[in-house]
């Protein structure tokens, strides 16, 4: 196994890994900044205000994308697998 191979897979690993944190990770921005903002507005700066609505959404968006991640994930993993005869030799 070459330095080319074991990039090409640390490269598509790493696709694979943005490609199933960004959705999660925008919304939970998105909805954080909602919060602060109508904390900063309304001066009450209790934590579960910024807490509960960043679950919530995080909660929804892994009900509505957990399918097509699954997905990327196994996808991924076979084409893993099934290239692992050509890493071996």
């Amino acid at each position: 196994m070459d330095q080319g191979i074991v990039m090409d897979v640390a490269q598509e690993a790493i696709k694979v890994v943005l490609m199933l944190s960004a959705p999660v990770l925008g919304l939970g921005l998105l909805v954080g900044l909602i919060v602060s903002i109508m904390q900063a507005t309304t001066q009450i700066q209790e934590a579960t205000l910024s807490f509960i609505p960043k679950l919530v959404a995080i909660s929804l968006v892994m009900l509505i994308f957990g399918p097509w991640m699954m997905n990327i994930m196994y996808e991924f993993t076979v084409r893993l697998y099934e290239t692992i005869p050509m890493y071996i030799k």
